[in-house]
């Protein structure tokens, strides 16, 4: 059983040697899917979702750590107001360049993130034009990206995090794009759990009824598709309890081939 668990890891760790960050940026996060004129997109949707959620009054701490960032960052961009350190990572070496290569502010980025800036200074009640601060902010408060492999119980060094661990997670479209089945999607919930200190927040962002998406040209990944009934039980079998569950459900014009997704879902929990 051990082996089969160890094999199946393996080969999806085998797929995402080819995985291209450029590509995969093209794909998702151009519009229509990252169409900032229309409430029914899903990135306006998703960074809708984290400003609420880190917004509540129930968050605070000093360390958010982003769990398999891949090549993105608009899931920090509300979190870097809220927690002194944000700390990113990731399994392959080519998203934390590409990370790198936008935090050094060096050129080289494969995606404009002034749109998304504006929009989150938008939510925030700034005027778009604050975006260079946002960004300042966020170059100012990420300390590391750092690798990580969320099928290792132990995901980061152990020097990584401080002893009493982060005070949030959060981790978008990552656990289930990297897990051969549900069971390993349930217990890399569990090991990023011990990440977080209890009563520490994960704001997990995911994929429904999805069973392959393009990580870049001819590269076909495999996907734990899941419904809702399905995280909510993985959350609770991890030793999450789940304060809010919020789904989007793709329009057909969203469906642009690069995947089979049928909608989304975000969680907020708390680690008992």
């Amino acid at each position: 059983m051990e082996e089969k668990k160890e094999n199946g890891v393996a080969a999806m760790a085998a797929c995402y040697q080819r995985f291209d960050p450029a590509a995969y940026l093209q794909y998702n996060y151009t519009p229509p899917r990252a169409d900032f004129d229309r409430k029914d997109s899903i990135v306006p949707w998703k960074l809708a979702c984290l400003h609420r959620a880190f917004n509540e009054g129930d968050m605070s701490g000093e360390l958010l750590v982003d769990i398999g960032s891949g090549p993105t960052l608009y899931q920090v961009l509300s979190g870097c107001e809220v927690f002194d350190k944000v700390l990113l990572t990731d399994f392959l070496e080519v998203n934390r360049q590409e990370l790198r290569h936008w935090l050094q502010d060096e050129g080289g980025c494969n995606l404009d993130w002034t749109p998304y800036l504006q929009h989150v200074c938008k939510l925030e009640g700034r005027r778009p034009s604050d975006w260079t601060k946002k960004a300042a902010k966020l170059r100012q408060v990420v300390t590391d990206i750092l690798p990580i492999d969320v099928h290792r119980p132990q995901p980061l060094a152990r020097d990584a995090l401080p002893s009493a661990g982060a005070d949030c997670l959060v981790s978008c479209f990552c656990l289930e794009s990297v897990s051969p089945d549900l069971a390993a999607f349930t217990r890399a919930l569990g090991h990023i759990g011990r990440l977080l200190r209890p009563g520490g927040h994960l704001l997990l962002i995911g994929a429904l009824g999805e069973s392959y998406y393009f990580g870049g040209p001819g590269v076909k990944i495999p996907v734990v598709p899941l419904n809702e009934a399905q995280v909510c039980d993985s959350l609770k079998e991890s030793g999450y309890t789940l304060i809010r569950l919020e789904v989007y459900t793709l329009p057909q014009d969203m469906r642009v081939g690069v995947d089979d997704v049928t909608g989304v879902f975000f969680a907020k929990a708390r680690k008992d």
